[in-house]
């Protein structure tokens, strides 16, 4: 039975053939993952999959502090180990083995203009083209088994966000809170944070990726927990606001505002619908409530490999929703006077076309 690493390469070299692309040169460390099951943060150092329509077997250069685990992990098994002394352009020309080969495929978004310079150096007429387009389409559709690792972080994620809540007492700082919600992801089994996280009191609540600091936890104020975790290579992504004490009706009509929304976006994803169609029903719902002007980014965004993916989930974007795709629903309300509430869930659209929301933690208001 074939791996779904070697479903993945045998789709990529269609594409290479079908656009006449001679080699695939994939280096974002996460794509490399996608690919291969290998992941590995090299830093400066040059890690690159070598995908050769001139050859029969892919090829991938790895910094050598990294063999051993490459050998360990990686479907592709021709592994070059470069040295922090070697010359990793020169073990690509090496590989090669030739100085011209017409067209290469670049992700764009992700290769340094330095090292296009180097590759142009060595290769002499060299035509660069863009094959990121292609990788973030594959990387939309989730499989079967990203589902399992999505779920278990959403799972994990929702254990933590629970035993954090439970430990929140008025005088707490926002930083405070935050290292024991990440050592409780650790004890729950996460591998590390998926992104910063992000815990925010009273006013400071108001801003969408602010950054906690030395801020207690006062009576009446809003508390927001954005974080995600990241387990099994896959990413989870919720946030949750609570009220501290009894609070004010304009915070629980801004939070009951708020979750409407949520709702009402939820409703409205679909197979074939535009990702459009999500931000603007539920930033109509906020705007028709008095508060469209304190709701001033998208709704939502793709989550897998990485916590932000596409689609950008925008008012103007024209993408049609499709099975297998997995992304975040997440409107807000952000007053600077008075603090902000946001209630962020994962969506997955299964392969049948029905709805589910992968995060169950509860979204009615609760006081602590």
């Amino acid at each position: 039975m074939s791996s779904i690493y070697e479903l993945r390469l045998h789709k990529l070299r269609d594409y290479l053939e079908k656009k006449q692309i001679d080699i695939a040169l994939i280096t974002n460390p996460t794509n490399i993952y996608f690919f291969t099951g290998f992941h590995s943060n090299p830093h400066e150092r040059f890690m690159a999959l070598i995908v050769d329509m001139g050859s029969a077997r892919e090829s991938m250069i790895v910094p050598g502090l990294d063999l051993e685990a490459a050998q360990q992990q990686s479907f592709v098994r021709d592994l070059i180990p470069c040295s922090d002394s070697e010359n990793p352009y020169a073990l690509l020309k090496d590989k090669v083995g030739r100085t011209r080969i017409g067209t290469l495929g670049l992700e764009k978004k992700a290769i340094s203009l330095h090292r296009v310079e180097q590759l142009q150096a060595l290769f002499p007429d060299l035509h660069c083209t863009d094959i990121e387009p292609f990788i973030i389409q594959e990387r939309l559709i989730k499989s079967e088994e990203d589902l399992v690792s999505i779920r278990r972080a959403v799972d994990i994620a929702e254990k933590v966000l629970e035993s954090t809540v439970q430990k929140v007492r008025v005088g707490m700082m926002e930083q405070e809170l935050v290292a024991e919600l990440e050592y409780k992801m650790r004890m729950f089994g996460g591998d590390k944070p998926a992104f910063e996280s992000i815990i925010l009191t009273g006013k400071r609540s108001s801003l969408p990726h602010g950054k906690p600091g030395a801020y207690s936890i006062q009576e009446n104020d809003f508390l927001l927990i954005d974080f995600g975790v990241y387990a099994g290579g896959f990413c989870s992504d919720i946030t949750r606001t609570f009220l501290i004490g009894e609070g004010t009706k304009e915070q629980e009509t801004i939070y009951e505002t708020v979750l409407t929304a949520n709702l009402a976006a939820i409703q409205a994803v679909a197979v074939g619908t535009p990702y459009g169609v999500i931000d603007q029903t539920g930033r109509g719902i906020i705007a028709a409530k008095g508060y469209g002007a304190y709701f001033n980014n998208r709704i939502g965004h793709g989550i897998g490999l990485d916590v932000h993916e596409d689609p950008s989930i925008n008012g103007e974007n024209e993408m049609l929703i499709e099975p297998g795709h997995v992304f975040t629903i997440e409107p807000g309300i952000y007053m600077p006077s008075l603090g902000g509430v946001r209630i962020e869930d994962d969506v997955y659209v299964q392969p049948s076309g029905k709805v589910e929301v992968l995060t169950h933690y509860p979204k009615q208001l609760r006081r602590l």
